[in-house]
């Protein structure tokens, strides 16, 4: 849920209900001495702001808020306790319960959102807790060296993501009206488990008046970014230094198939994935296999990039700006962790992406010949 934590700083809400002239919102603070302050969050321009300070007094606090047709999404926090209370304002009565020992079950019930919301997080406490006794049971299992136990348990996990997968995709089809929906297709596709077309699929059947919203509209903006590195689609062209100063192109560097590699020295699953990648270039490599890597290294870390070119072995084209995440290359690609991969054919066109392992050499062996 982190991810979707993180998503509260980008996102704005319309609501509709003009029945009366405000809305109260009630709640136990179970745990907590009188005179516990709790703070009322909003969002004016995109960053969190306190409208309101509550009292506890008798376990109980309270308040009164106008209505208006212009809300923000809304939180709960308390100084003393790490975390955040979600809820979502559509000017009808609310009820909440604060829990001091365990802030991750406080609820804010009033509201077809909020209902919504309560089901989902529900769903998913159910979820990880499944994933948690499968996780014990597997490191039981490994212990025991079981290999039978051990196959079962594998794949009743993946049957459990998709399962998950299915629950959230379902969720966004039952609740075209929630704010909350809008951050869920955020965060399946920053975890991939949605793909940018699924993604701009869902957005197009949000309801109009939520559609018109703040969020939408930057979400809308990050799809198109995506969308440029898509399988599919050309592979945007770049131009960097490279280990010693010369400028290089995507264009110079491009072979009958060409991978795109995102990586850095300081990344550990990149070290570990690179004698893989190299293995596969000297296997191909004469056979029309170009690849050009793009590093994540920062300014002082050059020498390590170097270092670490001539330690794995990589004995191919090399660009790096030397600027960590604010490269501008992998802004352009849209890549948000690494390694990340590209395969590109003579054409330009991507044809594959984020492959690994086994698979990477496989689908190149599917192109060129196996060896």
């Amino acid at each position: 849920m982190r991810l979707i934590f993180a998503s509260l700083l980008t996102i704005s809400l319309i609501s509709c209900n003009k029945d009366t002239n405000s809305y109260k919102l009630e709640g136990d603070a179970v745990g907590f001495a009188d005179g516990t302050e709790i703070f009322v969050y909003t969002l004016e321009n995109k960053q969190p702001k306190v409208i309101d300070t509550l009292t506890v007094t008798q376990g109980k606090f309270s308040a009164t808020y106008p209505k208006s047709d212009d809300i923000n999404l809304s939180f709960l926090r308390i100084n003393e306790i790490n975390g955040s209370v979600l809820f979502f304002p559509e000017n009808e009565d609310m009820t909440a319960t604060i829990y001091k020992d365990s802030i991750q079950a406080s609820r804010v019930n009033g509201g077809k959102q909020n209902e919504s919301y309560g089901n989902f997080v529900s769903e998913m406490t159910a979820f990880n807790k499944k994933k948690q006794e499968s996780m014990e049971r597997f490191r039981d299992a490994r212990q025991a060296n079981d290999t039978a136990a051990i196959a079962q348990i594998q794949s009743e996990n993946l049957n459990m993501v998709g399962e998950e997968t299915e629950y959230k995709k379902q969720f966004l089809k039952d609740n075209k009206n929630s704010i909350f929906s809008v951050m869920l297709i955020s965060e399946m596709l920053s975890r991939k488990e949605i793909t940018p077309a699924e993604a701009s699929a869902y957005i197009n059947d949000l309801e109009p008046k939520l559609a018109e919203s703040e969020i939408v509209q930057d979400l809308k903006t990050n799809l198109e970014a995506l969308k440029k590195a898509e399988v599919g689609s050309a592979a945007p062209n770049f131009s960097a230094p490279t280990p010693t100063g010369e400028t290089l192109s995507l264009k110079d560097a491009m072979g009958k198939y060409t991978i795109i590699d995102f990586w850095a020295s300081w990344c550990k699953p990149c070290r570990m994935e690179n004698p893989n990648v190299v293995n596969v270039y000297n296997k191909y490599h004469d056979k029309g296999l170009n690849i050009i890597s793009v590093s994540l290294d920062k300014a002082e870390q050059k020498d390590k990039w170097i270092q670490a070119i001539k330690d794995d072995k990589m004995d191919w084209y090399h660009v790096s700006n030397l600027q960590f995440w604010q490269d501008p290359i992998a802004q352009q690609y849209s890549v948000r962790s690494i390694p990340a991969t590209f395969l590109v054919d003579e054409n330009g066109m991507i044809i594959d992406k984020d492959l690994r392992g086994a698979a990477l050499e496989a689908k190149i062996a599917t192109l060129l010949g196996a060896e």
